[in-house]
């Protein structure tokens, strides 16, 4: 169970953010709104929002899921990949600072960002990325291992069409994972029920099951009707304006 997210609105910067997409600038005013509903939804699923304010120094700062890998037996502050995004942790580091929690690093040579971590109950998946290089995987896969999780790394550096590991992967519990088709054969998965989303989908395997709701991008609605079809209630959030710049729904907060 999840009782309190981080989130930090999109600035008015936000349009210079890093991004491979080419889907056009994105709308501030209409991304804020977006912003909005997405916390209002978290906080239908029962989370105490910490809301920071937004950064004008940092365009991708609304994506605080890649500062932070925060699970119940361990928090670490990440290393972005990204020379732009690194001092986006300083905000983050406070804030758990503030509420008591005890923080660990990654450090340098690593580079992780919080996208390519995967949490599935006991075990977490580590993608190893353009952004989460082989050092800070390791040293993550370390710190979680000490704290009793098992780990499994997942090189996607060969798979087109995804930026971090949860571009193309969600875990949706009950032994069970949503993925992209050109993830769903990979031997990390085996062990799992693979709910595969057809590729004209693919932006929706980034979901978030938080609590008693999955959280879902709208506008893909035969991912939505399988998912409704296996019994999980589903919260469908517009997110065309995160998703010009590279963004999904677990990108925007940190749950924990």
């Amino acid at each position: 169970m999840f009782r309190t997210a981080i989130v930090r609105p999109p600035g008015a910067n936000f349009a210079e953010g890093l991004t491979s997409e080419s889907l056009g600038p994105p709308d501030i005013a209409l991304a804020l709104i977006q912003h909005e509903r997405y916390c209002a939804a978290l906080e239908r699923c029962g989370l105490k929002l910490v809301r920071l304010p937004a950064d004008r120094h940092h365009p991708d700062a609304c994506f605080v899921e890649d500062t932070a890998v925060l699970l119940p037996r361990g928090n670490v502050i990440t290393r972005p990949g990204a020379d732009s995004r690194r001092g986006e942790v300083e905000a983050i580091r406070a804030s758990l600072d503030e509420q008591g929690l005890a923080l660990q690093t990654i450090d340098d040579p690593g580079t992780v960002d919080g996208g390519d971590i995967c949490e599935a109950g006991e075990h977490v998946f580590i993608g190893v990325s353009a952004r989460t290089n082989t050092a800070g995987a390791a040293q993550l896969a370390s710190l979680l291992q000490a704290a009793g999780y098992t780990t499994r790394v997942v090189d996607i550096r060969d798979t087109s069409g995804i930026l971090h590991l949860k571009s193309g992967l969600s875990w949706l519990g009950d032994g069970r994972l949503l993925l992209i088709d050109a993830l769903a054969d990979h031997p990390a998965f085996a062990g799992y029920e693979r709910v595969r989303i057809e590729s004209d989908e693919a932006y929706a395997a980034n979901a978030v099951r938080v609590n008693g709701h999955v959280l879902v991008a709208a506008g893909y609605p035969r991912t939505a009707a399988r998912l409704r079809e296996l019994g999980y209630a589903l919260i469908e959030l517009d997110m065309s304006e995160f998703r010009k710049m590279d963004g999904g729904l677990s990108c925007l907060s940190l749950r924990y």
